[in-house]
């Protein structure tokens, strides 16, 4: 596993603005926030691969800030030979996921991008309500999905993942 300090240096090497990894340190934070949290009433979390997943989970941002920042950042972590784990965590953090109907909707690769494990999904859902590096409620978040036209299939996968984790 890389350390906090070499993931941001990844993000500098590959590109990526100061703003993104502003963002990516208030994922990381409110992520880790979230796991300890989870870890203290007895669910199983990996807290580090949660911490240095939300600190890399916007690699692609460096080449693209479209829907396929995720593809994009799971093949350079793939090509630095990152652990898995952090892979998944970059392609899977969109939203609470895409299906494999919407991916082709979208036209990314047709593969399976739901999170399914839980530090997957606590990273996903911190990204959810980090704005920028500003955390936000369940309302502002509908709101920000109104205004960029989500799918109501995708706003009700991203509720329900809210509600499953349980901290927001």
């Amino acid at each position: 596993m890389i350390t906090p300090d070499e993931a941001l240096q990844i993000l500098r090497n590959e590109g990526c603005s100061e703003k993104v990894i502003a963002h990516c340190i208030a994922v990381s934070d409110y992520a880790t926030e979230i796991a300890e949290k989870l870890l203290l009433s007895g669910k199983s979390v990996n807290v580090e691969l949660v911490r240095i997943g939300g600190l890399i989970h916007d690699l692609g941002r460096c080449r693209s800030h479209g829907i396929d920042h995720a593809v994009i950042g799971a093949a350079i972590a793939e090509q630095l030979n990152l652990d898995p784990s952090l892979v998944n965590i970059i392609k899977k953090h969109i939203g609470a996921g895409i299906t494999r109907e919407e991916a082709k909707r979208l036209n990314l690769p047709q593969d399976d991008y739901i999170p399914s494990t839980v530090e997957e999904k606590i990273v996903a859902h911190a990204d959810n309500f980090i704005s920028g590096d500003k955390r936000i409620s369940i309302t502002e978040l509908r709101e920000k999905m109104k205004k960029r036209n989500f799918t109501e299939d995708s706003m009700t996968r991203i509720i329900a993942l809210a509600e499953e984790i349980g901290i927001y």
